[in-house]
């Protein structure tokens, strides 16, 4: 929890708070059949049931799926897992480095050839896996009001991370074979979908998806007229085949200007393109707050901005009342509005039932 402080008193873990603001935290030992009993009377009137343990775990304190449905049959059971619910693997432990990012092939094809495999950023494919169940969860929601009857939602780390390489796995499944390692830039396939750096060192990307169509753009922009008619770069192939001397040449000239002169040149001439823009840079930039990348949330005694969720409604409201909870922080709230008074409270505890 320490990890990545503010350095305030309160020690807040920014990025557990990024994930963990607007929840209460109960804490509760479940492998105690005090403990599973409580949860039992905490699930009896969810909507949804979410964990990330791992299946034997959950069987051993008898909160897995088939135990749970058995008593509540409306209930919604979300479940992530590093490879699955099945297989021999099933109770492998795994980050999301682990079965998203290395096992699913992700890694491998972001990996430029004779160079080691590139590190991902913490939490990306946690983010990306919790997504895809909270859509499940949605979809069964929505299934339980025509049938009344709740199923297990699940995903795992390994098949989240394989959906986001979906190109590359239907290549293997369908055509029996595979898109390349990651490239050098230097080689790239098509030149108008690559990166370059200014005068300063800073980078941008060209979106020349439709090549030959975004060509004659990217041709006005760094003022080449007579690369319309040489062979070497008239047609996408005769561009690929000269990809290294294409990416030379543009690196020559783009490297003659800054960025935001750019900027200037690609609107002027219809150039699609992005820059590369650091974390520093993006929360600065102001089409990022326009499109509500912020909030100011609850933290500590006071607000501060973070992050928002991806996801915004046009008629539902949204509050952000709590901040990121210490672990066990509503523990006797939660058992007080359940109807459990400070005597018992206090033995649960002591016993170490809950914190």
């Amino acid at each position: 929890r320490w990890i990545f402080t503010t350095g305030t008193s309160d020690s807040v873990n920014v990025l557990f708070e990024l994930d963990n603001r607007g929840k209460r935290s109960l804490a509760i030992d479940v492998s105690r059949d005090e403990g599973r009993q409580l949860l039992v009377e905490l699930i009896e009137d969810a909507d949804v049931f979410l964990t990330n343990m791992r299946p034997q775990w959950l069987e051993k304190c008898r909160i897995d799926y088939d135990t749970l449905a058995a008593e509540f049959p409306r209930l919604v059971y979300a479940s992530i897992t590093g490879y699955g619910n099945n297989g021999e693997q099933r109770d492998r432990q795994s980050y999301d480095i682990g079965g998203f990012w290395a096992r699913s092939g992700l890694a491998y094809a972001h990996t430029v050839e004779g160079q080691a495999p590139p590190t991902l950023r913490g939490a990306c494919g946690d983010h990306t896996t919790g997504i895809t169940l909270t859509a499940g969860v949605a979809a069964a929601l929505f299934e339980r009001e025509r049938t009344g009857r709740g199923q297990h939602v699940t995903t795992s780390l390994l098949r989240s991370g394989m959906y986001v390489l979906g190109q590359d796995i239907t290549m293997s499944l369908r055509l029996g074979g595979s898109l390349p390692m990651g490239g050098a830039r230097e080689d790239a396939g098509n030149p108008m979908m690559n990166s370059y750096c200014d005068r300063d060192g800073k980078w941008f990307w060209l979106l020349g998806l439709q090549p030959d169509r975004m060509w004659p753009s990217a041709v006005r922009a760094v003022d080449r007229p007579e690369w319309l008619d040489d062979e070497r770069f008239s047609s996408l192939p005769a561009r690929r085949q000269h990809a290294p001397e294409l990416v030379r040449l543009l690196d020559e000239i783009f490297a003659t200007k800054t960025r935001e002169e750019w900027a200037e040149i690609f609107t002027r001439e219809d150039v699609w393109w992005e820059p590369v823009m650091s974390p520093h840079e993006v929360v600065a930039d102001p089409q990022v707050e326009a499109a509500g990348a912020f909030i100011q949330a609850p933290a500590g005694d006071g607000v501060a901005t973070m992050l928002n969720s991806p996801i915004d409604f046009s008629d539902s409201s949204v509050e952000h009342a709590l901040p990121c909870p210490q672990l066990g922080a509503h523990t006797d709230e939660v058992l007080l509005e359940r109807g459990y008074d400070w005597e018992r409270i206090v033995e649960l505890k002591v016993a170490g039932i809950v914190l």
